[in-house]
């Protein structure tokens, strides 16, 4: 699974990368910091099932931290975006392929309003957060319709004349973005067109392109910078209807992290508050910037880095995390490590579905599964629950 990191220049989209990853990224006030794409992995949270069996567990794929289990998934940062990139401009192009491999997009916006559309500092309150995300979604519709639009005639023609699939030619044209059939085919079914697709103007391709990414590429917007936005800016942001909109504060994110690598103080990612273990090691800048710090978790109850995370994958991307293990009696593979590994799989997921995850060879054999919890036994198009611990029964 990956996660794109998206926005104009100078709105934070580093700081967010660095913060949900703890990778190093280089951090300026100025456009077009980030050039190559940042790519990190962060982890989202899961109630971890050794809690309920009693026992320690042994994690390999992921992490596990006071019963959380912190499941990797990979962000990428890219350039800033800036107008017209679709056309070139700027390092539009290279933004653009970078995000081809991207399954969902989170939006940084400059919730303070202090960049402009170029990336370029002011003050906060100088500019209007609200357009920015519209102006990148036209950005990214208008990258879709491009590539559509190549050679768009002769296979409008060809689809009207052979009678050819016209969802499937279109997924076949943005295969490489991970545009499927089943995108399309959604994309159509909410637009009124003609029939006839050589009749389609660039309008139309424009909003059929807008659908697509709609459902291929699903975006939540970010508000980061809350700690210095004009509460009007926050409060249009959130009142923006059909989005998914985070308040947050990167800088306060990475802050938090570093004093808790640096020992400092205990902070888990996406808490809402973080404990002091040495007090008399803190420097009187580092006490008042702790307690800004807790006076914004008291008043928006995380940094926002984490939960912008986790809403992509839990709810635009609709995953849940399942367990296969080797011993349904003890949770365990067959060197006895408990709950090694924990999967993201969508919602509606059989069996069969996670044995193939787990091994093509093993999906082909797939025999029967079962459900650790209760030691019952689950078809191939069982349908997996969130939490659930499975042993899957296969002839290879």
């Amino acid at each position: 699974m990956q996660i794109g990191v998206v926005g104009k220049p100078n709105v934070g989209k580093s700081t967010f990368f660095s913060a949900c990853t703890l990778a190093k990224a280089e951090i300026a006030a100025y456009p077009f910091t980030t050039i190559e794409a940042n790519r990190g992995v962060s982890y989202i949270r899961s109630r971890c099932p050794h809690v309920d069996k009693g026992v320690p567990c042994n994690p390999k794929n992921s992490r596990c931290e006071a019963g959380v289990r912190l499941v990797p998934v990979e962000i990428i940062d890219v350039a800033g975006l800036v107008p017209d990139a679709h056309a070139g401009r700027g390092l539009g192009n290279k933004f653009l392929d970078d995000l081809s491999a991207a399954d969902a997009l989170i939006h940084i916006v400059d919730s303070s309003g202090a960049t402009d559309m170029e990336g370029n500092l002011g003050k906060p309150g100088d500019h209007d957060p609200v357009a920015e995300v519209a102006f990148l979604r036209d950005e990214m519709a208008l990258w879709v319709r491009d590539i559509i639009k190549r050679d768009w005639h002769r296979i409008s023609r060809q689809i009207d004349l052979e009678g050819q699939k016209v969802d499937k030619a279109m997924a076949e044209r943005l295969s490489g973005i991970k545009v499927t059939e089943r995108d399309v085919n959604a994309a159509l079914r909410a637009l009124s067109l003609d029939p006839m697709t050589s009749k389609w103007d660039d309008d139309d391709l424009l909003a059929i392109s807008r659908k697509i990414r709609e459902t291929s590429k699903p975006m939540v917007i970010v508000a980061n910078k809350a700690d210095i936005a004009p509460k009007d800016n926050i409060e249009r942001l959130m009142a923006l209807k059909g989005e998914i909109v985070v308040t947050a504060s990167a800088e306060y994110e990475l802050a938090l992290h570093r004093a808790d690598a640096a020992g400092l103080i205990r902070y888990l990612p996406g808490a809402s508050s973080f404990q002091v273990l040495r007090p008399e090691c803190l420097k009187p800048a580092q006490v008042k910037a702790l307690e800004t710090v807790k006076r914004y978790l008291d008043t928006y109850g995380s940094t926002g880095v984490e939960q912008s995370l986790e809403h992509v994958v839990f709810k635009l991307l609709d995953r849940i995390t399942v367990y296969p293990v080797e011993d349904e009696h003890k949770w365990s593979d067959k060197d006895g490590n408990v709950l090694p590994d924990a999967h993201l799989v969508k919602r509606g997921s059989t069996a069969r579905d996670l044995a193939f995850r787990v091994h093509t060879e093993i999906g082909e054999g797939f025999i029967r599964a079962i459900n650790a919890r209760t030691n019952r036994v689950m078809g191939a198009d069982h349908v997996l629950e969130d939490g659930d611990v499975v042993k899957i029964v296969s002839h290879r």
